[in-house]
C-alpha cells in the first residue's frame, strides 16, 4: 500500500485578482478540478481567502496535496493585483510550496482564444481557417487602462496550445498600438507568415470597436471577443512554468508596467516643491 505522505504533490492553486473578476482555480496535470470566478465590485481583499477555502474544500484539497501556487501578476488593477500576489506569497510561505507569477494578459489571451474557438464566433472566421498559407492566429488581450490606453500584448496561438508571446506586456495608447499592428501585419504578409485571424479578447467594449480597429480592416480578419478572466488559465500556465522554474517568494512582485496615478501625482508635487525657492 502506497504511503500518501510519500506521493508527489500534484495539485496547483491558481489566483488572479488583476481585473474585476476574482479568479480562483484548482488544477491537476492539465485538468481543471474546480473553479470560482466571482465577477463584480473590486473588493477582492474581502472575498479572496473565503473563495480559496471554498475551492479547496470543493476538491478535498489540503495544503499537503499542493505542488505549488500560480498567481496572476498583472498588468491590471494596481490594488487588485497586489491582493492576489500578497496572498499567494503568504500561502506559499506558510504551506512551504513554490510559487510562480503568471502574466494576466497571457491568461486572458489563452482563455479568450479558446472561448472564441469553442463558440465559433463568426462564419467569417470559420471560412478563414479553410485558407492555406497562413501563419498562427494572433491574439491581442485588452484591459482598459483609461485615457485611451490599454494593458495589452501580442501572442500567437494554434489549437489548444498556450499562446506564445510575440510582444511584451505593456500599457499602450490603443490608437498607436493598432498602427503598430498594421506594420507588423504588413511585415508578416511580406514574409509569408500572415495570421489568419487577429483576435482581440478581453475588455473589448471600447477598444475593440469597429472604429478603433478600422486601420486593420483591409489587412485581414479582426474579431473582437468580449471575455472575462477565468482562473483555470492562470493554473494551466502555472503548471507549465513549475516544470521549468519557480519564483522567489520574497522578490515576486506585480507587473505594474507603469507607476500608479497617485504615485505620479506625488512625484510631480515633490518635483514642483524642489523647484520652489
Amino acid at each position: 500500500m502506497t504511503n500518501q505522505n510519500t506521493e508527489p504533490r500534484k495539485r496547483l492553486l491558481a489566483l488572479d485578482t488583476s481585473t474585476a473578476v476574482l479568479g480562483v482555480a484548482v488544477t491537476e496535470n492539465g485538468e481543471l478540478l474546480h473553479e470560482i470566478n466571482a465577477s463584480g465590485e473590486r473588493n477582492h481583499s474581502v472575498h479572496l481567502l473565503p473563495i480559496i477555502e471554498q475551492a479547496l474544500q470543493a476538491t478535498g484539497t489540503t495544503a499537503a496535496m499542493l505542488g505549488g501556487i500560480s498567481v496572476g501578476v498583472g498588468p491590471g488593477s494596481y490594488t487588485g493585483t497586489r491582493i492576489a500576489v500578497t496572498a499567494a506569497k503568504t500561502l506559499a510561505w506558510a504551506w512551504d510550496v513554490p510559487v510562480v507569477g503568471i502574466s494576466s494578459l497571457q491568461a486572458v489571451a489563452w482563455g479568450g482564444y479558446q472561448t472564441a474557438l469553442k463558440n465559433n464566433v463568426t462564419k467569417e472566421s470559420e471560412q478563414t481557417y479553410d485558407n492555406i498559407g497562413y501563419g498562427p492566429d494572433w491574439i491581442i488581450p485588452l484591459m482598459d487602462a483609461r485615457r485611451g490606453q490599454v494593458y495589452t500584448g501580442l501572442f500567437a496561438a494554434e489549437g489548444n496550445s498556450a499562446p506564445i508571446r510575440l510582444e511584451p506586456d505593456a500599457i499602450r495608447l490603443m490608437a498607436d498600438w493598432v498602427e503598430y499592428l498594421v506594420e507588423r501585419l504588413e511585415q508578416a504578409s511580406a514574409e509569408g507568415n500572415k495570421p489568419a485571424v487577429l483576435w482581440f479578447v478581453g475588455e473589448t467594449a471600447v477598444h475593440g470597436s469597429e472604429e478603433s480597429l478600422r486601420p486593420l480592416k483591409d489587412l485581414g480578419v479582426s474579431i473582437a471577443v468580449p471575455y472575462e478572466m477565468e482562473g483555470r488559465w492562470t493554473g494551466f500556465l502555472g503548471e507549465a512554468r513549475l516544470h521549468v522554474e519557480k519564483d522567489d517568494i520574497h522578490s515576486l512582485i506585480p507587473n505594474y508596467t507603469q507607476i500608479s496615478e497617485a504615485e505620479a501625482n506625488l512625484r510631480l508635487s515633490r518635483e514642483g516643491g524642489l523647484k520652489k525657492p
